[in-house]
């Protein structure tokens, strides 16, 4: 199965860099998934959650805002908590 490489970090620390199968995100236009061979996408984040599944695990964050950035499976969200 095919994986993403997920950093989320804040302005204070690195809060998540491993592996994950999805990322689900808070868009300006909506929430919106992140799923293995998903487009490159660069978007801002409003306030909400962000839940990514890492194995057999789903673990949820709430963000303040931030943004993300999608390119070749590698997720990199920058959000302040």
């Amino acid at each position: 199965m095919k994986e993403l490489h997920l950093v989320i970090v804040s302005p204070e620390r690195m809060v998540f860099d491993g592996k994950a199968v999805s990322v689900t995100l808070p868009g300006e236009l909506g929430e919106f998934q992140v799923l293995p061979d998903h487009a490159p996408i660069i978007s801002s984040l409003v306030a909400g959650k962000v839940r990514y599944k890492a194995g057999k695990e789903e673990t949820t964050l709430e963000i303040k805002g931030g943004f993300v950035d999608v390119n070749n499976n590698q997720v990199s969200v920058c959000a302040e908590l």
